[in-house]
């Protein structure tokens, strides 16, 4: 090779070599087609935590691993994300009865400074055992409250304590709450006199009986204003595992009483199958194995079976003790009737459940559990304690 040949060669080389040097000027030089850290170069620590939780000796991988990420995770959220219920309120909490006292318990559980006020004597005794502050009247329980939630009988009695005891008494910075189930008219009328007082209001009806109270795992049905639902959704959590916004005021009352009917029917529905299966000589307890994984599945099958032995948490295990009155149930389908007829609406096996829940009360079983009826279609009510 010629002596300018290897010059000129030699030339093109420095000059790439320069423009290369001059094309990552100030950028980390790459390697296989990924960037290098440059020696020495400063860098921002991330705010990890200075100490980890140290699992028990002879924790998996696994284990190790999901502590050290819970930690990481805790230590990376920033406090405007915390949750809102994570902050102490002040709650008036108005009715604790079978539904209310649990309620009640679990806003206590969370931290909450809960003002519990009832008629009864034994419903005060039972939220101070958890937690509660007994007051004597409904004025002294919200004077102050940040969040006021109710638990009544009826709507009657929403509108009487709501108008007479609580508007106006309450801060108007309260959120009012009324997780009784009523009808949808009163939820309306009370919606709109707390919205003239200037107060966020929601009906907040639930689902999931005694146990799910209980439990803090019961499903609430919201009508309010959507502005409003955040709020609510965080006032609601210590009792609730969902909460749904079924639309504006009254919405809440009208999807529980859809529900409840449906609930009244299926119920009633298993009872005559379970007594048809004993009079075929099915054992009810194998129904329940075949039944729970068919089409006939259900809330009350899986969960709420009549006949003692397959769901130990069922009433029927307690000769139909506590659990769900069938008196709440007929008042319930009776609400349901009341709006369908007032509807146009055509309910005709929701009317035959009320005429049979009608019958089982008039007997003297409406504070028994709503799934004894079944002894009712078995003929065998002289084994159910009336009450």
């Amino acid at each position: 090779m010629a002596a300018a040949e290897i010059r000129q060669g030699s030339n093109r080389a420095a000059s790439r070599r320069a423009r290369e040097t001059n094309d990552h000027a100030g950028r980390p030089p790459r390697r296989n087609g990924k960037t290098q850290s440059i020696p020495g170069e400063a860098r921002t620590p991330r705010a990890f935590p200075s100490i980890l939780p140290v699992p028990p000796a002879g924790a998996s991988t696994h284990v190790r691993r999901l502590a050290a990420g819970a930690t990481l995770r805790r230590a990376l959220t920033p406090p405007q994300n915390q949750r809102e219920n994570a902050m102490t309120h002040k709650i008036a909490f108005i009715g604790l009865g079978n539904m209310g006292g649990g309620m009640a318990a679990n806003q206590a559980k969370a931290g909450q400074q809960v003002a519990a006020f009832d008629l009864s004597q034994a419903a005060l005794d039972r939220a101070a055992a958890a937690g509660c502050t007994p007051v004597a009247s409904v004025a002294e329980a919200v004077k102050d409250a940040d969040v006021v939630i109710t638990m009544l009988p009826a709507g009657p009695h929403v509108l009487k304590v709501y108008s007479e005891q609580i508007i106006g008494a309450a801060p108007s910075t309260a959120l009012l709450l009324d997780c009784s189930t009523i009808d949808v008219d009163t939820a309306r009328k009370v919606a709109g006199l707390a919205r003239d007082a200037g107060y966020a209001f929601a009906d907040a009806p639930v689902s999931g009986g005694t146990m799910a109270a209980d439990a803090g795992t019961l499903a609430f049905m919201v009508g309010c204003d959507e502005p409003d639902f955040a709020r609510i959704e965080a006032a609601l959590e210590p009792m609730s595992r969902a909460t749904f916004r079924a639309g504006d005021h009254g919405a809440g009352q009208a999807a529980k009483i859809c529900n409840n009917m449906i609930l009244g029917i299926t119920m009633l529905g298993t009872c005559e199958a379970v007594a048809l299966a004993e009079k075929l000589g099915l054992d009810p307890a194998k129904m329940f194995d075949i039944v729970a994984k068919s089409s006939g599945q259900s809330w009350s099958v899986t969960t709420y079976y009549p006949w003692p032995g397959p769901v130990p948490t069922a009433p029927s295990n307690r000769n139909y003790d506590g659990g769900f009155a069938a008196a709440m149930m007929l008042k319930d389908l009776k609400l349901a009737q009341g709006a369908a007829a007032k509807a146009g609406a055509s309910t005709p096996l929701g009317a035959q459940t009320e005429a049979l829940f009608q019958m089982f009360n008039g007997l003297g079983y409406g504070g028994r559990d709503f799934s004894g009826i079944l002894q009712m279609l078995r003929g065998k009510l002289d084994e159910l304690e009336k009450g």
